[in-house]
């Protein structure tokens, strides 16, 4: 039985909801009650692995606990760590790249370390899209949001188009 989600369309705008929705409530604990990243990294930390807990034996899917201490933990990392925005990009990139490896080289359980790309996403995202919107002075590339979002939209629309490209030739190739 596959414990993972489906991944569909359907799967992506929940992803992207709950992305939305752990920045703004991540922000919400660190900046407006005034707990700190650290605090609340701490805090949805706890939460997380309570929803975790409930998912194993409920069967259910929490992505907003995960996406929110991904938020707070990019937060961190930018502006409280030292590391800065592109530190912390480099740092959870690292990670990702790790996570990546143990997947294929180790017999790490496939769930968990879907779990932890999926946390991981949030922070490296946050930070990377910091270091290409921010200004040099604070540690950017100074791209603006309109210049990097046009990056970011091609990279991905030229991502779909080979997938696509890809998975019909496969399709083809099935089919003889």
């Amino acid at each position: 039985m596959n414990k993972l989600p489906q991944i569909t369309v359907s799967f992506w705008i929940m992803k992207i909801c709950a992305t939305t929705l752990g920045e703004t409530a991540g922000d919400l604990l660190s900046m407006t009650m005034n707990v700190g990243y650290a605090a609340s990294s701490v805090i949805f930390f706890g939460l997380l692995v309570a929803a975790l807990v409930f998912q194993l034996t409920a069967k259910r899917y929490h992505a907003l606990l995960s996406n929110t201490l991904g938020t707070a933990l990019g937060d961190f990392l930018a502006d409280n760590s030292g590391l800065g925005f592109a530190g912390g990009a480099l740092l959870i990139g690292g990670l990702l790249v790790l996570v990546t490896l143990a997947a294929f080289y180790t017999r790490f359980s496939k769930v968990l370390l879907f779990w932890v790309a999926f946390v991981l996403t949030r922070p490296f995202g946050a930070t990377l899209g910091d270091v290409l919107t921010k200004t040099k002075d604070k540690g950017g590339l100074n791209l603006g949001t309109v210049n990097a979002s046009i990056i970011l939209a091609s990279i991905l629309g030229i991502v779909i188009l080979l997938t696509t490209l890809n998975d019909n030739k496969v399709k083809k190739a099935a089919k003889r």
